[in-house]
């Protein structure tokens, strides 16, 4: 199994507390894969939507292929994922029930194919976050202070 990692939403493990991890295939057109190999893609500000029983990704853009003329599409265009029915029902459930989100936290590939790691997550408050930050500086100078001894 190679997994090669092409993209990683670093902001997502800092706005949201991460309940569940999913993987899922994507449905992309033309040459978006031939970009997303060079690792022209960014998922910072994308979020997975669930319309109609099908689970889309928007806001995710995967930058135009140099040499693509004229098969490059929209750059930030939804994309649909491929999940099973009973992956989605869940999903369904958590987003309506329980108002999780579902956001995208890595695009790999697996064996050829396009792979994105989407998590169920729960929005954090200010001071959730600001408490993250005080426990990794804390980290950080116990760490500097082990490294001096």
């Amino acid at each position: 199994m190679s997994d090669r990692i092409v993209a990683k939403n670093k902001k997502a493990y800092h706005e949201y507390f991460i309940e569940d991890k999913y993987e899922a295939g994507l449905v992309l057109v033309g040459t978006e894969v031939k970009s997303i190999r060079q690792g022209k893609v960014n998922l910072k500000d994308s979020y997975v939507s669930i319309k109609n029983g099908e689970a889309f990704v928007y806001n995710m853009h995967i930058s135009p292929y140099e040499k693509g003329n004229i098969y490059n599409v929209d750059p930030l265009r939804p994309r649909k994922l491929l999940l099973n029915k009973r992956e989605l029902r869940k999903l369904i459930g958590l987003t309506t029930l329980k108002g999780y989100s579902l956001i995208p936290l890595s695009l790999y590939l697996k064996n050829g194919l396009v792979k994105m790691e989407l998590s169920v997550a729960k929005g954090k408050k200010t001071y959730d976050k600001r408490q993250d930050i005080a426990k990794k500086d804390a980290e950080r100078r116990m760490q500097r202070q082990d490294d001096y001894r």
